[in-house]
């Protein structure tokens, strides 16, 4: 017996920019970013909901908060990560549920998760703007 075992070369950094992820790699890991965002801002949209709901001192405080420019692109974003969580969310249940299993039919799911949650940001950030 030989005392040299073949090994395959395995690449000693991983450059992430070179990895090519397919779009529904990319839509499941936009959800888990999604849902760990909005998970983490809770605290903050609880204080937003806590001021807009007390006395009229407290809403005032909260009209000058939502009307800063940075806090309102901080509410578009997360908008658009509650919608993306929701519609990724619709996706992985049929998912589970073994509708649109084929490759073909997961990325266009993934692509459409894409689409709507955008749009609907749009036109629901639009509106409240």
């Amino acid at each position: 017996m030989s005392d040299v075992s073949v090994r395959k070369q395995r690449p000693k950094f991983l450059t992430l920019n070179e990895i090519r992820l397919p779009l529904p790699g990319i839509v499941s890991i936009l959800h888990r970013v999604s849902g760990a965002g909005l998970f983490l801002m809770l605290p903050f949209l609880l204080m937003l909901f806590g001021k807009s709901l007390g006395s009229e001192e407290s809403f005032a405080a909260y009209k000058e908060i939502v009307s800063n420019p940075l806090a309102k692109l901080l509410l578009f974003g997360l908008l658009w990560a509650y919608l993306h969580h929701f519609c990724a969310g619709i996706r992985f249940l049929l998912l589970d549920m073994h509708q649109g299993l084929e490759l073909e039919a997961a990325r266009k799911s993934a692509r459409v998760v894409l689409i709507v949650s955008l749009v609907l940001t749009l036109i629901v950030g639009v509106k409240l703007w």
